[in-house]
């Protein structure tokens, strides 16, 4: 008998981006695990990105519903003389705060609207979500974030109607790798952690990303209530979204690819070194770097500096099968973590996706951080240190070399990546669902 799941998410088709593609995954994939969604979104959020196309992945079994937010990015827009799509930032605000503007609006956000600059939305969010579920049987409640504000939202309904509620972390909130950055208070770091306990304790399970975070989120709520379920929940790939693994390298270039944002703290100025020594040697007459995404200027500036801009294709932003073709087509797929204190529990979305392309991935982050472990039990790559350029420039060269010879080598093999297929990580978050509702009938029927 199938379930149903209320489902809180900024981040929603037609928003684009790595934000919207977990929680999209599992509205995708819960129906065939016996859970049918009703997703509550926003009308028309602050999107850092746009992708219309992700609509195909919503089942016709969702339920869409979108209400409306008050955003202070339009505010910020009009203050700045930007667009709402220009206005919006996430991730590293390096190298991006030049006027005095900028740097009041940065301010605002880290010591106003806590816990984040959509919070705005959660009123609206608890006011429709509160109408769902008295008109429908809903026997659980997901939240994901970031936003870690619509963990406030599904907090309000829990408390509200006694519906177990599972919060999923995609990032980790007062650890996230931008957090430092801003300019809080004492005061608003205070106020920021108490939010965070809060939902931590308050929610009848959570998940999260990779064994790395699960184990900084758990440390925070130790020996606070009775233990409660906490699951790793991988990202993973769809299968669907990446066409019959080909022989459809780049013939004419070596290409070492990025895909997504690369943000200021994410440069990785390593490996632009290496390669500016091996193209000084000659050893790579034919290699050229495609960044497929937004990049900061001071990205821009570090190619130019090392004389690598004009061996680089800058492309804006792409829908997401345009971007599974150019990793299909990279001769190394290039993975950057930024060094910051939660940076070992870094696995992004991508990562899967690059694994499950073929083609081999040259990360730099921490060797010893769960990334790093990931490609080695997958056989999909290497991981260096950010200031191995000795390392960085000889793995580059080798497969440089098996390039040019016309066998280019081959990243990870299909069955070492089958497991992390989305569809395999959204049964196992259904089972950990199936158990909380259990356990919440089990509760109910004890009291009753």
């Amino acid at each position: 008998m199938s379930r149903r799941i209320l489902v809180l998410t900024y981040y929603f088709p037609p928003s684009g981006g790595p934000g919207v593609q977990r929680i999209l995954k599992f509205v995708k994939y819960l129906p065939s695990s016996g859970w049918t969604p009703i997703v509550l979104t926003v009308e028309d959020g602050a999107y850092p990105a746009r992708d219309p196309s992700l609509e195909t992945d919503v089942p016709s079994e969702a339920e869409v519903v979108r209400t409306s937010s008050w955003d202070p990015y339009h505010l910020y827009a009009r203050l700045t003389g930007r667009s709402d799509d220009d206005a919006v930032v996430q991730g590293s605000l390096e190298g991006r705060e030049r006027t005095w503007k900028e740097r009041l609006a940065r301010w605002v956000r880290a010591n106003i609207v806590l816990p984040d600059a959509r919070v705005g939305w959660v009123p609206f969010a608890v006011w429709r979500g509160h109408h769902l579920l008295r008109r429908h049987d809903v026997d659980a409640i997901l939240t994901t974030g970031p936003p870690h504000s619509t963990h406030l939202a599904g907090a309000a309904l829990q408390w509200m109607s006694g519906i177990p509620w599972v919060a999923d972390f995609r990032d980790p909130w007062t650890d996230i790798n931008y957090y430092q950055e801003l300019p809080h208070t004492e005061w608003a770091r205070r106020v920021d952690s108490a939010l965070e306990r809060m939902v931590l304790r308050r929610t009848e399970a959570l998940t999260t990303v990779s064994p790395g975070w699960k184990s900084l989120l758990q440390a925070k709520i130790n020996g606070e209530g009775a233990p409660k379920p906490f699951r790793v929940i991988h990202n993973g790939y769809d299968e669907e979204d990446l066409q019959p693994r080909r022989a459809d390298v780049d013939e004419e270039h070596f290409t070492i690819t990025h895909v997504g944002s690369l943000y200021a703290s994410r440069n990785p100025t390593g490996l632009w070194r290496a390669v500016r020594r091996l193209r000084e040697n000659g050893r790579v007459p034919k290699l050229r770097i495609r960044l497929v995404g937004m990049v900061d200027p001071p990205v821009r500036e570090a190619l130019r500096a090392h004389d690598l801009e004009e061996r680089t294709d800058f492309v804006s932003y792409v829908p997401h099968d345009e971007a599974v073709r150019h990793m299909q087509r990279a001769g190394l797929l290039l993975l950057s973590i930024e060094a910051f204190p939660a940076a070992s529990g870094m696995l992004t979305g991508k990562l899967y996706e690059y694994l499950a392309s073929g083609r081999p991935v040259l990360g730099l982050g921490p060797p010893r951080g769960d990334a790093a472990r990931l490609l080695r039990r997958t056989g999909g790559g290497r991981l260096f240190a950010r200031d191995n350029v000795d390392g960085l420039a000889s793995c580059v060269q080798a497969h440089y070399k098996a390039w040019e010879s016309g066998a280019p080598r081959r990243g990870a093999p299909t069955d070492a990546v089958r497991p992390y297929r989305r569809k395999a990580q959204t049964k196992e978050l259904a089972q950990l669902l199936d158990g909380v509702r259990a356990n919440a009938q089990a509760v109910s029927g004890a009291q009753g």
